[in-house]
């Protein structure tokens, strides 16, 4: 790795319970600046709480989690996102009964500067030509696939610094998700940090720069994607190999 890179997102021994039940055990995990950061795991691992946890929906119970340098375990979503975290999460969850327009709109409601909101109105519509064809389409009334590329375009309308995705890639067709990585990939190649959850792990350490995998609420392998592809263990369990 290159001694410049900075990190960006620590979470140091984080366990997190729902209730009794524990569901991360002492999770460690480094997203370094400028890097794609993927988290593989079956169902049940794990992978979405992660998620839920950095973001404040759930509180870790022990450890921490650090931005920036600065800890935001117990911040709340919006005050995440005025720091420059954003979220895609799981099944698109976009307004449905809004427009396009409308969706977007709603990713920088927290912004007051209008020149720079229009600005990532443009990008994110060089991004994704077929939003500008629909702009004035409702969300609900999409395909998989558009849905999940406006839920991209709206998180990515705050301006993040950090961009979590979690499982871009379920439910849609194999075209959408070879699209949906691609996109991802231009995401970061324009300077934006990402983490993705993915359980397809073929296709997520294909784009990522480093990989961690959870099994049962535990980190048991990280590494470079690279060695990751060539893990017998990954290579068994996760990349359908023999």
């Amino acid at each position: 790795m290159q001694a410049d890179v900075r990190q960006m997102l620590k979470l140091c021994h984080v366990d997190t319970h729902y209730g009794p039940i524990q569901i991360l055990r002492d999770v460690n995990i480094d997203i370094n600046m400028g890097e794609i950061t993927c988290l593989l795991g079956g169902n049940a691992s794990g992978k979405s709480t992660t998620l839920r946890t950095i973001m404040g929906m759930v509180k870790p119970t022990s450890g921490t989690i650090e931005f920036d340098g600065e800890r935001i375990d117990g911040l709340s979503i919006q005050q995440l996102v005025k720091r420059g975290i954003s979220m895609v999460p799981e099944n698109r969850r976009i307004f449905g009964r809004m427009t396009v327009r409308e969706n977007l709109e709603m990713g920088s409601f927290l912004r007051s500067d209008r020149s720079g909101i229009r600005e990532d109105m443009d990008r994110v519509f060089g991004l994704f030509p077929r939003l500008k064809e629909r702009v004035g389409q409702l969300g609900g009334t999409m395909s998989g696939g558009e849905q999940q590329m406006l839920a991209m375009a709206r998180a990515l309308m705050s301006r993040p610094s950090l961009l979590l995705m979690d499982e871009p890639s379920m439910g849609l067709s194999p075209l959408f998700v070879q699209q949906t990585f691609d996109i991802i990939q231009e995401i970061s190649r324009q300077g934006t940090t990402i983490f993705v959850v993915e359980q397809n792990a073929n296709m997520a350490l294909s784009i990522a720069d480093r990989g961690y995998v959870l099994q049962t609420g535990e980190i048991v392998l990280d590494d470079t994607a690279a060695n990751l592809r060539e893990n017998k263990m990954m290579r068994q369990a996760y990349l359908g190999e023999t």
